[in-house]
Parts: C-alpha cells; structure tokens; sequence
C-alpha cells in the first residue's frame, strides 16, 4: 500500500504542477496569451534636449533623438570628434570631445524609468581645438535614474558650471511607438 500511495501522490504532484503553468498561459477565452518568455517588446521613441540657461533664461539648446526598447540592454549615441594627444615621443592616444548618451529603459519599475548618463566636453578655449600638445577640457556629467511619463517632458538632472552662472539641463520626452 505504500507504495500506491507514493504513485498516486506522484501523479497528483504531476497533474498539479503540470497543468498549471497550461492554465496560467490561457485567458479566459482559451486563447494563449504571451508569457513572461515570450513578451512583446515595447518601443519608444526618446527625446532628449540640453539646454544651456544663464540667470534662468535659455540661452541655447541642442536636441537629440533615438528609438529604444525594452529589452533590457543599454543603447548609445554618440556625437563628436576623436582628438589625438601625443602621450610619448610618436605614439597617440585618442580623446572623445562631444556628446556622449548612454541610455536604458527600466520597464519593470512602476513607473517607466530611465538610467541616463550624459557626458558632454568641448575644448576651454577655441585655440586648444587647432594646435597640439595636451588641450584644456571642459566636461559635464549627469547620470541618474528617472521615472518618465509618456508624452510628458521631464528635467533627469541639471548642474552648474563652476566657471560662469550658467546651469545645463537634461529634459527628456519619451513616447511609446
């Protein structure tokens, strides 16, 4: 008898366990619906904008765009110029001076939020561009995490610039596509 009793709990567990993930996969017509494993992946389109104020007024304003999902993995854009430094006597080391994005979308956070890190540099002086040597870099830096709201625009993160009384903000739009 034990061991009937061991079989039949067995084949209880069986049915219980494995028609269950069955069911759970079924709406209420009988229709499969997507699982955790199989989720439609959702598409957005961003906006991002940084605008450079002085005493609070906008004095300047650079827009970029890009499409993103919602796959989990970062995605980049990138706008500038490579720089070469002489490190030693012949050989080169390359700077990147621009506008650097790095950008990922948190979809299980309610909610929708975003890790953004924007770097942008740009030369001190316009002179440090054209001759060689080791030129003077400007850099700002913003990296945070912000919960969006579709179709809404929202400041991710401002700084000042330690050298003037201007302050630089990161606006972002996201829209679903």
């Amino acid at each position: 008898m034990n061991r009937q009793t061991v079989s039949c709990a067995f084949v209880l567990l069986l049915i219980v366990f494995g028609i269950q993930p069955i069911t759970r996969a079924q709406d209420a017509t009988g229709a499969i619906r997507p699982d955790a494993a199989q989720k439609e992946v959702g598409a957005y389109h961003l906006d991002f904008s940084i605008n450079e104020l002085a005493d609070g007024k906008k004095i300047n304003s650079r827009k970029y765009s890009m499409n993103l999902t919602d796959e989990g993995k970062s995605k980049e854009l990138k706008i500038g110029t490579r720089v070469p430094i002489e490190s030693e006597n012949g050989k080169f080391e390359y700077l990147d001076v621009g506008t650097s994005i790095t950008v990922q979308l948190v979809s299980w956070q309610t909610p929708l939020s975003l890790d953004v890190i924007v770097d942008i540099s740009n030369f001190a002086t316009p002179e440090d561009a054209t001759r060689g040597g080791r030129p003077i870099l400007r850099q700002i830096r913003i990296s945070t995490r912000t919960p969006i709201l579709l179709g809404k625009s929202v400041v991710a993160g401002s700084v000042d610039d330690p050298n003037s009384n201007h302050q630089f903000q990161l606006e972002v739009t996201a829209t679903k596509l």
